[in-house]
């Protein structure tokens, strides 16, 4: 059925879950995992009185992003690893991480997803947008959403 599963995970306790659902999905098929972390996109620099501020170059931005991604995919993949699963990481910094997950996805030829949601609705969901949505509105492969 599935052979590669992509799970998108950013470190939180929910999309702890997806790892944890997406290792039980895995296991009984014998499928691998792909442990996949989009960073946010550089914060555009404040302008005050002229004066360009920057908390961090560009290049600092991307060592932070890659240590935090590290730390994230290392630990979901000792959980797969643990159940004796295949798991390899990719991570990449992303203006729209619903973009990054489908195009990690597509280039690690993975056959479905497995992400979680928050749940927003009304106007937090209009006004914040919704990951989870994007996928499956763009995606063209199968996702498997946790809450």
């Amino acid at each position: 059925m599935y052979k590669n599963i992509l799970v998108a995970t950013d470190g939180s306790k929910l999309s702890g879950k997806a790892v944890a659902h997406a290792i039980g999905l895995a296991k009984p098929l014998g499928a691998k995992l792909t442990a996949f972390y989009a960073a946010p996109d550089y914060p555009l620099p404040m302008y005050a009185d002229g004066i360009v501020y920057e908390p961090v170059s560009k290049k600092e931005y991307a060592a932070m992003m890659a240590k935090e991604a590290t730390k994230v995919l290392d630990a979901a993949a000792a959980k797969a690893r643990a159940a004796g699963i295949e798991c390899t990481t990719v991570h990449m910094i992303a203006p729209a991480p619903w973009e990054a997950i489908l195009a990690a996805a597509k280039k690690e030829k993975c056959d479905a997803i497995v992400m979680a949601s928050h749940g927003r609705r009304g106007v937090s969901a209009l006004l914040l947008g919704s990951e989870t949505q994007k996928v499956l509105t763009h995606g063209k492969l199968p996702v498997i959403v946790v809450r």
